[in-house]
């Protein structure tokens, strides 16, 4: 199995390393930006003008990113060469949208109409809602996030090195790894995040006329009450501040997993059989790479959001 990790220049001048020691990818479904850390036998003794960095395994691209933090270090007579780097998607985080009413806005009037954020592509949604309300201190994302559940009910994902989706992938691949030696399986539940009881503020500031309770968590012997102001991204329907709050609380909250020796080149969005798992969307891939190997971790996420 090819790896290899590429460093881009402000000038665009392009490094490739193959001394690969070890590396660590990840990418998960609520997560707005692919990661990845490494450490490389380097090839050169400064990166002082790294600007990008890639990972390519067997030729495909799974990681294209920022050049968050590079350490060198000579040791032995050789020089090794430290990554860490965050999606372009990363981008979508730290730029502000002016706050106000946005009216008649689609996704694609989202994304191409604010800033232009180097490769970062999304999904074409001419879709448009009546409004959107975008608070004080909003980033891009969290207005992709508002606007794809006003729109479908859904949390936008990565799809490839930088594709934000709102919707289902429409051509996932299938991947069947029933009958694959796997290293692991398992199940995992968090419920750190969880809370029984939500409680809005009407546009006088008294409380009282919008409330949930969760019996799902509250069957848990979990008693966390939130109380917040009137959201008004949500005046559309304001109980569907409560229910989305719920949703976001309870993302991730069972995730089933299995590990294997290898790459296939597994994505958000792909569809994945293992155990008593049967054809559902991929919600987390993790792979890993040393001396011992490349290892692969598929998870898939039952929660409250839509991952059909």
């Amino acid at each position: 199995m090819s790896v290899r990790i590429t460093v881009t220049t402000a000038g665009g001048v392009q490094y490739t390393e193959d001394n690969v020691l070890n590396f660590s990818f990840n990418k998960d479904v609520y997560t707005p930006y692919t990661s990845l850390s490494a450490r490389i036998r380097a090839e050169r003794e400064s990166y002082t003008d790294a600007a990008e960095i890639s990972l390519i395994i067997d030729g495909y691209t799974v990681h294209h990113g920022l050049a968050d933090s590079l350490k060198w270090e000579k040791r032995g007579g050789e020089d090794f060469l430290v990554i860490s780097s965050r999606g372009f998607t990363s981008l979508l985080t730290q730029n502000q949208i002016e706050p106000g009413l946005k009216m008649n806005i689609s996704f694609n009037m989202l994304m191409d109409n604010f800033y232009t954020l180097p490769y970062v592509t999304h999904e074409n949604n001419s879709d448009d809602s009546s409004y959107i309300y975008v608070k004080p201190n909003t980033s891009m994302w969290d207005a992709a996030a508002n606007l794809a559940y006003k729109l479908l009910g859904t949390y936008p994902y990565i799809r490839g090195a930088n594709m934000v989706m709102i919707s289902p992938y429409p051509s996932p691949r299938s991947f069947d790894l029933r009958s694959e030696k796997l290293i692991t399986s398992g199940t995992e539940l968090v419920y750190s995040r969880l809370a029984s009881d939500y409680h809005m503020a009407d546009i006088n500031g008294d409380y009282g006329s919008f409330d949930l309770t969760d019996s799902d968590v509250t069957a848990l012997k979990i008693v966390r009450h939130k109380y917040f102001d009137l959201d008004m991204r949500f005046l559309y329907s304001p109980q569907q501040a409560l229910v989305y709050r719920d949703k976001y609380d309870f993302r991730g909250a069972e995730r089933v997993f299995c590990s294997y020796c290898g790459c296939r080149g597994e994505d958000l969005g792909d569809t994945v059989s293992f155990g008593s798992i049967n054809g559902e969307r991929i919600s987390a891939v993790s792979i890993n790479g040393s001396s011992r190997g490349v290892f692969t971790e598929i998870s898939v996420y039952r929660d409250k959001f839509p991952h059909s």
